[in-house]
């Protein structure tokens, strides 16, 4: 199995006007597809990927119910997904979304601390923190520079760590190797440390050979293939991980081995 941990979807009607934004903020970014699921289905089949997750970014508190209502409906065999929450639901509407994303069956929840405005070891997140791990979610954080945004950056290596040793009991996925432009960081505060690295669009950036050092200091036990696509394309990300050398249970483990044992498919 392969399986594409990191990919954007938005629903068709919101599609056009949510990827003309985007692609804007982040200056012209060359996208792979129109942000639809069906688009989305294409590449996969193009790719030969058999399963993609979708990793929302809720920017506001009233944003959170409605992308776990529309991820709810669009979950298949293909298209799995991570809930949406933000630090600053009441605790009420906090519980009842960790609820609904329990009742429908998803393992994880995605962060992106620029666009929701909060710093990754920032103590007004905690409650939100405790309550997902209590319900057996894994997190996955948007870590190190975006390319849309500006300074600061919410997510780096050094505030990472912080958060891994307040909270050393929690499933953590720290997209983008770690921390996108930071890889210093990452090799110096996150390196060894129990949580997984996902590739997406990081890989080109990073280089063959410092890649594939941090896995291998890291552990290729502990790092997800993904793209983000629409920002990047499938079928290149699988060749980039396979352009790194690795040794053939290495490749098959970050490929889908790795995030079947994570996600229990």
């Amino acid at each position: 199995m392969i399986l594409d941990f990191h990919a954007h979807c938005f629903p068709d009607e919101l599609a056009p006007k949510a990827m003309a934004y985007l692609i804007e903020e982040a200056g012209g970014i060359k996208t792979y597809t129109d942000g639809t699921v069906s688009a989305l289905k294409r590449s996969m089949d193009a790719a030969g990927i058999d399963v993609s997750v979708l990793q929302p970014v809720a920017t506001k508190p009233g944003q959170v119910k409605p992308i776990n209502d529309w991820q709810g409906q669009v979950i298949d065999e293909r298209v799995k997904a991570f809930g949406a929450l933000h630090p600053d639901l009441s605790e009420a509407e906090r519980k009842d979304a960790i609820r609904q994303l329990v009742d429908q069956g998803v393992k994880g929840v995605k962060f992106h601390p620029d666009y929701q405005g909060f710093y990754v070891d920032e103590e007004r997140a905690f409650p939100m923190y405790e309550d997902a791990i209590a319900a057996g979610l894994v997190i996955l954080f948007h870590a190190g520079i975006d390319f849309g945004l500006g300074p600061p950056v919410h997510c780096p290596p050094d505030r990472l760590a912080l958060f891994l040793d307040r909270f050393p009991e929690a499933q953590v996925v720290a997209a983008h190797m770690g921390g996108f432009y930071c890889w210093d960081g990452v090799e110096y505060l996150l390196e060894g440390r129990n949580l997984f690295l996902d590739t997406s669009y990081a890989l080109p950036y990073l280089g063959t050979e410092r890649a594939a050092g941090i896995i291998r200091r890291h552990g290729s036990e502990k790092i997800l293939f993904g793209t983000d696509v629409p920002w990047a394309g499938q079928a290149d990300g699988i060749r980039d991980v396979k352009s790194l050398g690795l040794p053939a249970a290495a490749e098959d483990a970050i490929l889908g081995g790795n995030a079947q044992r994570l996600l229990g498919l």
